[in-house]
């Protein structure tokens, strides 16, 4: 409205128009807080779906870089001793039926079954498989193995189609040679990987 046609309203028009201009405003300001919050809410939603994603990613990841070759789980089963079952997956196996017992920690000298095995990577473990090394390889195993006393199991393996394998729970990793560096990773990275982490 020009100053000529504001000149021509009353008083009391006037004071009518000025309210109708503040309540225009007060009415714009109210949307514009709306607004303003509802974008503030917004971005504070992407940002929390963006972290949890980027978390998801992570881990994924994580896993997926996980040293060894991955192997589907054949469950977790508990078996008599000497009872038949499935055919494993992997050789040395990974997870399947087994004992349940298992065997001591540390390093053995006789071979073992797999299926007692089976239950220390359940519970955590590493399982350092060896066949046809001389005695410095084997010396090199054992003593790697005593850094980690508690979940580490060392045996020879008559049925290993490679000189060391080195078993978590689904994961194998092959060696036609000692290799400390991947021994280590893959300890590291797959140990307590398993259904009963905690368990002793």
């Amino acid at each position: 409205m020009d100053e000529n046609e504001l000149q021509k309203l009353t008083k009391k028009e006037r004071k009518e128009l000025r309210r109708q201009e503040k309540k225009g405003f007060e009415e714009s300001k109210r949307k514009f807080k709306i607004f303003k919050k509802a974008l503030f809410w917004a971005i504070g939603i992407v940002a929390v779906v963006g972290f949890i994603a980027a978390i998801i990613w992570f881990l994924w990841q994580s896993e997926r870089n996980r040293p060894g070759m991955v192997f589907p789980t054949q469950g977790r089963d508990h078996i008599a001793v000497g009872s038949s079952h499935s055919a494993y997956n992997s050789n040395p196996p990974t997870s399947g039926s087994h004992y349940a017992d298992e065997a001591q920690w540390g390093a053995h000298e006789q071979e073992l079954p797999d299926e007692q095995l089976i239950h220390n990577l359940e519970h955590g473990g590493i399982w350092i498989s060896y066949k046809d090394i001389d005695q410095s390889t084997k010396t090199k195993i054992e003593i790697l193995a005593k850094q980690y006393p508690d979940k580490i199991i060392v045996t020879p393996r008559a049925n290993n189609d490679a000189k060391i394998a080195v078993a978590s729970w689904t994961r194998l990793l092959k060696l036609d040679q000692f290799d400390e560096g991947k021994i280590v990773d893959f300890i590291k990275a797959n140990k307590n990987k398993s259904p009963e982490p905690n368990a002793q």
